[in-house]
């Protein structure tokens, strides 16, 4: 069997130009580069553009005593063009955009900004990379321990054009929304198929109701 090692570093990638042809909100860069071959020697220079964003992180609310999640649903405007809705159901996320802000504040700042809850012990479930191929964002997804015995309604920051409906729905009904195909965004999908596998243990160390 093929080794999995990694067989390169980022020192064997030699960036020869940079460019930022775009700076709003976002930042697009336009690299030109080389990088070594697995056969031996160096690639051709290529071009490749690069959309910049901040690291981010997601949370889904879990209320073991109730066995209930939470969810939130809001206008995306790149489902805009190939979807029967852009508003999505996905989880609560934010940018690490705040200097020196722990992700772990982030993460319960966003709670209460966009679903008026307040999270407690968190369960990192990953940190990976979205879509590579184009962009440097990496995000870390949790589950949060939460109590959602009052749950609900819409929040969001007036000033950022936020408008955030909550879904609370029990943690049965996760597979079925899953097979729905209502939920098809990453993060949505790493941390709820997570928390199927894991909610046993979850909710041994949580204290669920009998």
């Amino acid at each position: 069997m093929n080794d999995p090692t990694p067989q390169f570093t980022a020192g064997d990638v030699e960036v020869l130009k940079r460019e930022t042809p775009f700076q709003g909100f976002f930042r697009l860069d336009r690299l030109h580069l080389r990088h070594r071959l697995f056969e031996g020697g160096w690639s051709g220079t290529m071009q490749r553009e690069l959309f910049v964003r901040p690291p981010a992180a997601a949370v889904l609310p879990y209320d073991p005593q109730r066995g209930e999640i939470l969810m939130v649903e809001q206008f995306r405007v790149g489902a805009l063009d190939w979807r029967d809705t852009p508003w999505c159901l996905e989880l609560i996320a934010g940018l690490a955009d705040k200097e020196g802000e722990p992700v772990a504040d982030l993460v319960r700042r966003e709670a209460r900004e966009e679903a008026g809850v307040e999270i407690g012990e968190m369960k990192r479930v990953a940190h990976y990379m979205p879509s590579p191929g184009g962009s440097n964002e990496r995000l870390q997804v949790f589950v949060g321990r939460t109590d959602l015995s009052n749950a609900g309604g819409v929040h969001g920051v007036v000033e950022e054009n936020e408008d955030i409906r909550v879904v609370v729905r029990p943690v049965s009904e996760v597979e079925a929304l899953l097979r729905s195909g209502r939920v098809d965004n990453a993060a949505s999908l790493i941390t709820l198929q997570w928390l199927l596998l894991h909610r046993d243990t979850l909710d041994r160390e949580w204290g669920a109701a009998s």
